[in-house]
């Protein structure tokens, strides 16, 4: 593609080369050669293998565990590019890292979010392109254009052809009060109705599951959430909805699988029947379970990334 005078190139550095290398097909391309690597002391280092002056770059690179290296990763190519005299860089995030820290929850505390954003901008990033941001607002700390793509189609479209005509007996659920917006708007997608899980959070990590506003007895429920990190709120929910609830089944569904700590073994011994999420974060052999199903998000990037390139509105992609 050639549209504007400037050539369209993609690259990855380390974190997600399986969806980097998907993007690249949808778009008919190659991934850019380069290599990152480590020195022998454990710094990062980048060698572009090609030229990318006057070139349009974008770099694919989920802030994924091990995620500072990652961040790195993505803040040394970003600036190698800047130097090579590449026209526009734009970093494709599909895990955006640190964006839970985005507001002071107690005194002296970092809002590591905006750091980053501070951090990206400054190495010479032109534009974001992320998908379901933790917080929408971390829009607002970039100086730059963010492009924030929704994840909730994907999943929902999956969903309704394992639902078909029986919606009637399936119940969406907020596992928590912080994503209540989002399961409803993603119950409006369905069709379903809707309930809460009201939770008390005693300290990080760990949650206590109090009670449910709805009705989900002798129903199929579906839990929506953006992120399964340890997994506790939502096998918690997953328990509460069916032993106390009265729900026959109990389905996950979530853009970002972290799946760090003990959440490996939450899910495999929990009443949670499947667990869809999105391929934003590389989830390791050693952790995929038999209840995980996962969508895969480079036809979406790849469409984005194309209209980015021709000067296009992305935000018409989701209406």
């Amino acid at each position: 593609m050639n549209f504007h005078g400037k050539d369209i190139k993609i690259f990855a550095a380390n974190s997600n080369n399986t969806i980097a290398t998907m993007i690249a097909k949808s778009l008919g391309l190659s991934i850019g050669k380069s290599e990152v690597g480590t020195f022998s002391d454990g710094e990062i280092y980048v060698s572009l293998q090609e030229s990318v002056r006057g070139s349009d770059c974008f770099i694919v690179q989920s802030t994924c565990a091990p995620v500072n290296d990652h961040v790195m990763e993505l803040l040394i190519m970003i600036d190698a590019m800047k130097r090579a005299s590449a026209a526009r860089i734009t970093a494709v995030i599909p895990y955006f890292g640190y964006a839970r820290q985005d507001r002071k929850t107690k005194a002296r505390d970092p809002i590591s979010a905006k750091l980053l954003a501070d951090l990206l901008t400054t190495a010479g990033t032109d534009r974001i392109l992320t998908i379901d941001l933790h917080a929408s607002q971390i829009q607002g700390f970039f100086n730059i254009p963010v492009d924030n793509l929704i994840g909730a189609p994907l999943l929902a479209s999956f969903l309704k052809n394992k639902i078909g005509s029986n919606f009637d007996e399936y119940v969406v659920v907020a596992p928590d009060l912080g994503s209540v917006t989002r399961a409803r708007n993603f119950a409006a997608r369905l069709a379903c109705p809707l309930a809460i899980i009201d939770k008390r959070r005693q300290e990080a990590n760990v949650c206590e599951v109090m009670n449910i506003i709805g009705n989900v007895r002798n129903k199929k429920v579906i839990l929506v959430d953006d992120i399964i990190d340890t997994a506790g709120t939502l096998c918690n929910a997953a328990e509460a909805v069916v032993k106390d609830g009265g729900a026959v089944e109990a389905y996950a569904c979530a853009t970002h699988a972290v799946i760090s700590g003990p959440s490996v073994e939450r899910i495999s011994k929990s009443l949670i029947n499947e667990v869809i999420v999105l391929d934003t974060i590389p989830i390791p052999a050693h952790k995929m379970l038999d209840k995980f199903t996962i969508l895969t998000t480079s036809d979406l990037f790849a469409e984005a990334i194309e209209r980015i390139y021709e000067n296009k509105s992305v935000s018409t992609m989701f209406i």
